[in-house]
């Protein structure tokens, strides 16, 4: 079963040429360097000569150019989209890691099979959102309190039906909903308020023509 829709894979290079522009201007030759793939794999993709649409490629160019995922979801095929986002996380966080002068200079190691974090994407939201609300805060407590003069310790337990309640709203999602999430969760604090603002003007215009409930 393949990856990608291969209807959209000229909108999908389109989308490639013009971040190109916007990150750049760059050159196929300093997008195959930023990326570690070879100048003649960057040439064949971007000219459509390629017979398999190569996941890794797709993956590491996205994550270079910074593409928002929403703009380019209709290309990564459905049951692919999960694995694809978290694809692109892990290259955005370790492909871009400046390797020390010395290791540069050591002898090449045997080439390693590169390792991707599995698990879903709604397990990954609801750490993204606990980690930005909670930080370091303990999940489970307890307190000594005194009962009929006996002092005992009693549990105190988090609540995680919120947790469930979110995890099935999230799995609810379309792929191009759930890339808007992510792209989302990607911006800093500021940005984030700045969607939240437009998307209420947005939310009351609709609401007061009875466009929505």
């Amino acid at each position: 079963m393949s990856e990608f829709n291969k209807d959209k894979l000229d909108d999908y290079l389109g989308i490639i040429r013009k971040y190109m522009q916007v990150r750049g201007p760059m050159t196929q030759k300093e997008l195959a360097e930023a990326t570690g793939l070879g100048v003649s794999t960057i040439s064949r993709f971007l000219s459509m000569k390629t017979t398999e649409i190569n996941p890794q490629v797709v993956a590491k160019i996205t994550a270079e150019l910074e593409i928002p995922l929403h703009e380019m979801i209709d290309f990564v095929e459905e049951h692919f989209t999960d694995h694809f986002i978290r694809l692109v996380k892990f290259y955005k966080g370790d492909e871009k890691k400046e390797q020390p002068a010395a290791q540069a200079q050591s002898a090449p190691e045997q080439p390693k099979e590169e390792e991707v974090p599995t698990g879903s994407f709604e397990d990954a939201l609801v750490d993204t959102l606990k980690t930005g609300s909670t930080g370091n805060a303990q999940m489970n407590a307890s307190a000594r309190v005194k009962v009929g003069g006996k002092t005992r310790t009693m549990p105190f337990m988090a609540d995680t039906s919120n947790e469930d309640m979110l995890k099935q709203r999230m799995a609810e999602l379309t792929p191009r909903q759930k890339a808007y999430v992510a792209d989302f969760l990607s911006l800093d604090i500021d940005a984030r308020d700045l969607i939240v603002d437009l998307g209420n003007d947005l939310f009351r215009y609709f609401r007061q023509r009875g466009m929505i409930a």
